[in-house]
């Protein structure tokens, strides 16, 4: 695991909670763990903003060489730890992916879930290799119900995640927002998947 250089002002925060025993479990992000047969038989993964590394876990069990980076040292401790008991092995790291983002050209897939900035979209495009995968799943100003952020800063407008990831070629995009029947379906969240030409 390798420590950061200067800690995030949200790196206390995020700390806390996953520090604390009763926070939830490690499960993928849906749009990784429904579409997993996408996923390429090798190559290099990121888990960006991984928090407790459900997806880093699903893609190191898929056969991917595995980074997982996150502000929080208390998540990114619990995953090594997680992934040490499995016998998985995935490159924990404590990384301000804003400040440092990922080398261009350096990974087949990368997976962000629940994490939104918008000025770093571009550099994870840039990141992907050609013919790489990005699996995006996030909050929703159109929620049906008081989850997730409150600052509409982190919150997705209708079809904003297609905009964002444009240059790509999109293979899957869901948003159903407060269409029909809000208690079933996929709410809250939008999800893409997109492939680098």
């Amino acid at each position: 695991m390798t420590e950061p250089e200067t800690q995030h002002p949200d790196a206390e925060k995020w700390n806390r909670i996953y520090a604390d025993p009763d926070r939830g479990g490690v499960e993928p992000a849906r749009v990784l763990a429904d579409f997993i047969h996408l996923l390429p038989a090798e190559g290099r993964a990121l888990d960006l903003a991984c928090g407790r590394g459900g997806n880093a876990l699903l893609l190191a069990r898929h056969g991917l060489k595995t980074f997982a980076w996150d502000i929080s040292d208390a998540a990114i401790s619990r995953l090594m730890d997680t992934a040490g008991l499995d016998r998985i092995e995935i490159h924990g790291e404590v990384r301000d992916a804003v400040a440092r983002p990922p080398e261009p050209a350096a990974f087949d897939v990368i997976v962000v879930s629940r994490f939104l900035d918008r000025g770093l979209i571009p550099r994870l495009i840039e990141a992907l290799r050609p013919g790489g995968l990005v699996f995006y799943q996030t909050f929703i100003k159109e929620k049906t119900v008081d989850s997730g952020p409150k600052n509409p800063a982190y919150l997705l407008g209708c079809n904003e995640l297609l905009e964002l990831f444009r240059p790509l070629r999109i293979l899957l995009y869901r948003e159903e927002g407060k269409t029909g029947n809000p208690a079933k379906g996929f709410r809250n969240e939008a999800m893409l998947i997109a492939r680098k030409q």
